[in-house]
């Protein structure tokens, strides 16, 4: 008897991953322990049917004979949640009680052997499967990802998550060049206005060049205004400012103008003066187209800005939605992965578990002995068996020989045959020789009774004394 003991680890932490129902597992160990391979190397190991008797039969034959004579039981367990079952016997018929323990030990050794063999090569058969799986989620997973990268890489600028960036963007753009379009269009018609005051001659109201970017500022008439203006722009801007160095040229000239004026005659001052502001007004006009200039290249760059963040805008909800369908597949594989990563985790434990036998194995405890007793023939079954076939027999040889026998006994049968009256009846005449026949019947009746009743005899003693000293006897 060999029994089946459960899994030395709880399974709430360590789930058993061969699940195989007990029944067919036993069965499918027992069509591999009763294999012709399996079964040749018994007969050979033991020397079975090496009897005389034996030798005639074929390789086939003794095998065919030796799986008939194993058999396994499996003995089912309520107490195992009405699912499975705590035991099962091997048992082995044979003629010889000594032969019969060395071969079912031995077939017991490999029940235990085949078992845990079944159960670490389908933990391990799992491991790899869920190995396998796993590498090919992996790849599944990484090439996923590279598609996502390279698809924000691509389109970078016009992702979901720059929505926000981008509207602003756009109305700080649409701001700037609402403002460089206003500016640009009070400095062209500075530009005019200045032009035609040159033309005219009209130099007192001529407005002086725009030394700074705000258009709104009070212009410097005069060397005392340009000195304010040039201390407070020193204020917020550095000295390499293109407006910080145009006034603070033109304060150079002015003080040299001044010093020039205080040396020579007022004459020659006025018209040096006049020369020096013909050269100023020049340089004001180009001053002022390069500006205008520059507004009209930054509004050209603001616009070109403004249809690249609108496209970006505009495209933003087609790569949402692309960019969606890549975080599902990639939601669903990573998903798959996490689960089959914690399976082959759970695998790998069970994998140790089953290498150190700490899972479900068998252990043997009846192992086989010498049996005391034959289990057949029945002997008492047998001798009951024996009586009621030999009166059954005598029964049935006695009414085969009656409905044999067609002689008339009784003269009442002639007269119901030939429907005739009987006139007179002949008494039997017994010959000698029937005599003679009749007494030979009757010594041999009784010769055979006397042998049935020895040998029911002889029978009742191996009933009540056993077989063993008969055997004894005759060896």
């Amino acid at each position: 008897m060999i029994l089946v003991e459960a899994q030395r680890v709880p399974q709430n932490y360590v789930q058993p991953v061969v699940s195989i129902d007990f029944d067919a597992r036993i069965n499918t160990i027992s069509q591999q322990i009763l294999s012709r391979t399996n079964l040749e190397k018994i007969i050979t190991q033991f020397n079975l049917y090496s009897d005389h008797a034996s030798k005639k039969m074929f390789l086939e034959e003794k095998i065919e004979d030796l799986r008939k004579r194993i058999s396994v039981a499996v003995t089912q367990s309520k107490s195992r949640n009405d699912t499975g079952a705590e035991s099962f016997t091997i048992s082995f018929k044979w003629k010889d009680a000594e032969e019969i323990v060395k071969v079912v030990n031995t077939l017991a050794s490999y029940f235990i052997d085949e078992n845990l063999k079944i159960r670490e090569e389908q933990a391990v058969g799992t491991s790899d499967f869920l190995e396998g799986e796993l590498i090919s989620e992996r790849k599944k997973l990484e090439e996923v990802e590279e598609k996502m990268k390279e698809y924000r890489r691509n389109y970078m600028g016009e992702l979901p998550e720059q929505l926000e960036s981008n509207l602003r963007l756009l109305d700080r753009i649409e701001q700037q060049l609402s403002e460089r379009k206003q500016r640009l269009s009070e400095e062209k018609q500075r530009l005019i206005v200045f032009e035609n005051q040159l033309a005219t001659g009209s130099q007192q109201n001529i407005p002086p060049a725009p030394v700074v970017t705000d258009t709104n500022a009070n212009q410097p008439t005069n060397l005392a205004q340009l000195k304010e203006r040039l201390a407070a722009l020193k204020t917020k801007y550095t000295d390499r400012h293109p407006d910080i160095v145009r006034l603070a040229k033109a304060v150079e000239e002015l003080e040299k103008a001044e010093n020039d004026k205080k040396i020579t005659s007022d004459k020659d001052m006025l018209s040096t003066a006049s020369q020096r502001l013909n050269a100023m007004n020049q340089r004001q006009i180009g001053d002022m187209k390069k500006l205008i200039n520059d507004l009209e290249r930054e509004i050209n760059e603001l616009n070109s800005q403004k249809a690249e963040y609108k496209l970006r805008v505009e495209t933003t909800p087609k790569r949402e939605q692309e960019l969606m369908s890549l975080k599902r597949d990639y939601k669903n594989i990573q998903d798959s992965y996490n689960s089959l990563l914690k399976r082959k985790l759970e695998a790998e434990i069970s994998v140790n578990m089953e290498k150190k036998q700490k899972g479900e194995r068998f252990r043997v405890i009846d192992s086989a002995k010498k049996p005391e007793k034959p289990v057949e023939p029945n002997m008492k079954k047998l001798f009951l068996l024996t009586i009621v076939a030999g009166l059954g027999l005598g029964a049935v040889m006695i009414t085969l020989l009656e409905f044999a026998d067609t002689s008339f006994r009784q003269t009442e049968e002639i007269e119901s045959y030939l429907d005739l009256p009987v006139v007179a009846t002949i008494p039997l005449i017994v010959h000698p020789r029937d005599l003679y026949l009749r007494k030979l019947n009757q010594l041999a009746s009784g010769f055979m009774a006397m042998i049935s009743i020895g040998l029911l005899s002889v029978f009742a003693l191996i009933i009540i004394m056993g077989h063993e000293p008969f055997l004894k006897f005759f060896r």
